[in-house]
């Protein structure tokens, strides 16, 4: 081989190294804006404890918890994100409607999460709206006994809108908070989701 072939090799060989190198840091940068739910208690798919469940027995002899919310975290919020909303959510309750457990909306962008039992009370970091059993707040699993494996997914959801922006009034259903979030249409409000599934069973 000559020179001026070794010559060439090497000059493909270095583009093509600055190539890979360049796109690996652009796949790392991207991944750093991916918006991602946690919870320092639970993995994804994990079962929720017993104190995660609902707690009024009187309104239903299925809650056999505490109602304490599990801790929540996220990161990776798109560049303009001003408010969040997180709704919970049981697909396999009274399906195929499944059964809202949270719906909250207007908390502020600069809020990373929320330490356990934060969000079973009402809270100037968050507007309650409105549940299926009409809770501002988180309302715990319930499921029947001698049911199989209940999933109940946490979406979190960044959004462009103030915290105190008129369309975030309180006691939105998940309908009236996608509505009022424009979901589904060309001025969609929200500009990331992510998700947290976790389960629950009676025992």
């Amino acid at each position: 081989m000559t020179a001026n072939r070794q010559g060439g090799h090497l000059e493909i060989r270095s583009r093509q190294l600055l190539f890979a190198g360049a796109f690996a840091l652009s796949f790392g940068t991207a991944r750093a804006d991916v918006l991602v739910l946690t919870s320092s208690a639970l993995r994804d798919n994990d079962q929720l404890a017993v104190k995660n469940a609902c707690a009024d027995k009187q309104r239903s002899p299925n809650c056999v918890g505490e109602n304490i919310s599990p801790p929540l975290a996220w990161s990776g919020a798109p560049e303009g994100t001003k408010s969040f909303a997180i709704v919970m959510l049981d697909p396999e309750g009274r399906a195929p409607a499944g059964v809202v457990h949270m719906v909250i909306y207007g908390i502020p962008g600069d809020v990373k999460g929320f330490a356990e039992g934060e969000l079973s009370k009402e809270s100037e970091k968050f507007v309650g709206g409105k549940s299926t059993m009409e809770k501002n707040t988180y309302w715990g699993p319930g499921t029947p006994p001698n049911t199989d494996w209940h999933h109940y997914t946490f979406i979190l959801m960044a959004t462009d809108l103030e915290p105190k922006d008129p369309a975030l009034k309180p006691g939105m259903t998940r309908d009236e908070l996608a509505a009022a979030l424009g979901v589904g249409t060309p001025n969609s409000h929200v500009k990331a989701s992510a998700g947290l599934v976790t389960r629950f069973k009676h025992l």
